[in-house]
């Protein structure tokens, strides 16, 4: 019986372990992640502007958001493509709502899943061919008059792109 409690204590220890470790590889992939900031001009002309980090590599694009626990309205995290195509995301140990504005080359906002619910394994597609999507907080497009049809203005978007 004792046997079992030093090695059920070894196993907490190693969870432990493991989690700081996840915990200080988000740091880390947060910490080195380049903010720009960028705009979304809306149908009636007024710009909001975003502070965003972005998410280049496929680990800053694997680990998002996830562990966040907040995060303010003019604040996000843009994750770019190369090439043009059907995007899926989800939620998966992402704890705070978010809205997901699924962009085409041009910066137009194809559309946009609202509140993606904390947590959920549930695959959130772009519906259609995009090249980025933009993370904003839960209920952000709303709170600041965002819509599909609107255009995000960053160096990554160009009209002329396809």
């Amino acid at each position: 019986m004792a046997e079992l409690r030093i090695l059920g204590g070894a196993a907490q220890w190693a969870a432990l372990l493991f989690v700081g470790m996840l915990m200080l590889s988000a740091v880390a992939v947060e910490a080195k992640m380049r903010i720009e900031q960028l705009a979304i001009v809306t149908a009636d002309g007024h710009e909001v502007p975003i502070d965003a980090e972005i998410a280049i590599d496929p680990k800053e694009k694997a680990m998002g958001l996830m562990f966040r626990t907040e995060l303010a309205d003019h604040q996000g995290m843009l994750f770019p493509y190369d090439e043009t195509k059907e995007l899926s995301m989800w939620m998966h140990n992402t704890y705070i709502p978010l809205d997901m504005l699924f962009i085409r080359p041009d910066g137009v906002i194809h559309r946009i899943e609202i509140q993606a619910e904390p947590l959920s394994d549930r695959v959130i597609n772009s519906e259609g061919p995009v090249s980025a999507v933009l993370e904003l907080p839960g209920g952000a497009a709303a709170r600041l008059g965002i819509k599909p049809g609107d255009r995000v203005r960053h160096r990554l978007f160009t009209a002329g792109k396809h």
